[in-house]
């Protein structure tokens, strides 16, 4: 991989459009392997959850940030691209356009970025102890909630490695309010009603397996 990405940079430099071209690299998903004893994804582990995002646009070079240490979502590459590319932003596009934070025109703040399990399937499905859930990821904390309530709760400052879940530890009684709130905002913001995996599935007519995955 590292052999090929070289290649493709170095063709970008050779074609002479270094200053006029974005290069994005990521990911749509992690995999947990076996870590917390689980595989794949779905789950809202760091290993799961989280992706590489590089990005190398020659031409701000001089005036961007060499890191940003913020949680992002998948749904905020396009109008960051768009912003980029010095092109209106469509108010029916969802996500953030972190332009001026990348320019250095903006300060860094603790964003949160939305994690969600619609409907569990494949390697977690129900009887395995799969669930809807909805949550986030600050710079700090995960949080999430099931449709009975608070689930999760890791606090990276003391855990690292999300061994401890403390939501129901009372000393965080006031995070998880203050999560959930900014939780309920990510999801108003969406248009999400958090209803159960059965209620999607019947609501955009899928027809699915025993594990929940798409039937073909």
């Amino acid at each position: 991989m590292d052999e090929y990405l070289g290649k493709i940079l170095n063709t970008i430099v050779v074609e002479g459009i270094e200053n006029n071209t974005i290069f994005i690299f990521t990911s749509d998903h992690g995999d947990i392997l076996y870590s917390h004893g689980q595989v794949k994804k779905q789950q809202p582990y760091d290993e799961s959850i989280l992706v590489p995002f590089l990005l190398r646009y020659t031409a701000l070079k001089e005036k961007s940030k060499g890191v940003i240490d913020i949680p992002i979502n998948t749904q905020d590459i396009l109008p960051t691209l768009l912003g980029l590319s010095d092109i209106d932003i469509p108010e029916t596009i969802e996500g953030k356009d972190f332009t001026k934070i990348i320019k250095g025109k903006e300060k860094v703040k603790d964003n949160s970025a939305l994690i969600a399990c619609i409907t569990p399937f494949g390697q977690w499905p129900k009887s395995k102890g799969g669930m809807e859930y909805r949550g986030i990821r600050t710079k700090r904390y995960t949080y999430a909630k099931t449709l009975e309530g608070p689930w999760l709760l890791f606090d990276y400052k003391a855990d690292p490695y999300q061994l401890r879940n403390l939501v129901s530890d009372p000393e965080y009684k006031q995070i998880i309010s203050m999560l959930d709130k900014q939780l309920d905002q990510k999801l108003s913001e969406t248009n999400d009603q958090f209803l159960s995996g059965n209620a999607y599935i019947k609501r955009w007519g899928y027809e699915v397996d025993e594990t929940g995955t798409i039937s073909h």
